[in-house]
């Protein structure tokens, strides 16, 4: 089965953001990740990661401001300098942390925003953060959001999107983020676009369709995906970033059986 990492944004809500850690590794998970970890000391965070064995294996850039709705300020031409400072805030999370990923949010294209513009922001922010990361030996991931359900007018709404603009930066250290729920909103054919996208993924994570909860509640046949990144020869990490039907304990069937 793949290495599988845990959510602590979604998963063990339950309990205060620091228990989270120790309830991820008493389920038994080896390594975790959440949105973003600038609301907490860096000591503090490292503290518990060292506390429970666990692996820190992906953040998110400084996204704006998230409780306000936004979703990533990477396309934005008024916010260049703001996301630039954000990267640096990153890294030196990223570094106390020992985490070698951190995503960035594309953000949502305002209508008054000439979509070509935006476009151009992006690629010019994504390169900068390209660039800086590869300096500290990090990889840059790129996400794709589904724009029917969760994030109407996000701007990378496909893998096809990500692709493009992983081409327009042309840099060997950004790689696909691949949300299997988000993926199968958008595109569907799960197994075959994994498998075309492959040399491409840095790390991918999932939930069930419709809902956005733990495998079993949906469409998705997680048996067959999950054997088909094994048969695939894929070797990072996939993350559980849902939102359980119930409490999380009970969430994690899939997890205890071997999905």
């Amino acid at each position: 089965m793949p290495a599988f990492a845990a959510n602590l944004s979604m998963l063990f809500t339950e309990a205060d953001f620091m228990d989270r850690f120790r309830l991820a590794r008493e389920a038994g998970f080896s390594a975790v990740e959440y949105l973003f970890p600038y609301e907490w000391p860096e000591e503090d965070l490292r503290h518990e990661l060292d506390s429970n064995g666990l692996t820190q294996v992906l953040f998110n850039l400084p996204p704006g401001d998230w409780n306000a709705g936004e979703r990533g300020i990477a396309c934005l031409p008024d916010r260049v300098e703001e996301f630039r400072e954000g990267v640096e805030l990153a890294i030196r999370y990223a570094r106390a942390l020992d985490c070698r990923r951190v995503n960035c949010l594309a953000g949502i294209r305002p209508d008054s925003l000439e979509e070509s513009l935006a476009w151009q922001t992006l690629v010019d922010n994504v390169t900068h953060a390209a660039a800086r990361f590869e300096e500290e030996g990090m990889t840059l991931c790129l996400e794709a959001i589904n724009s029917r359900v969760d994030m109407p007018g996000f701007f990378l709404d496909t893998s096809a999107r990500v692709m493009q603009l992983i081409e327009a930066v042309d840099a060997d250290n950004v790689r696909l983020q691949y949300d299997l729920y988000h993926m199968q909103i958008m595109e569907g054919d799960l197994i075959r676009s994994v498998e075309c996208l492959l040399p491409w993924i840095g790390h991918i994570q999932f939930a069930d369709n419709p809902g956005r909860h733990e495998p079993g509640t949906g469409e998705i046949n997680f048996r067959n995906v999950f054997a088909a990144l094994d048969r695939l020869g894929y070797g990072g990490w996939v993350s559980a970033e849902y939102r359980p039907s119930h409490d999380t304990a009970a969430s994690l069937d899939w997890f205890r059986k071997g999905a």
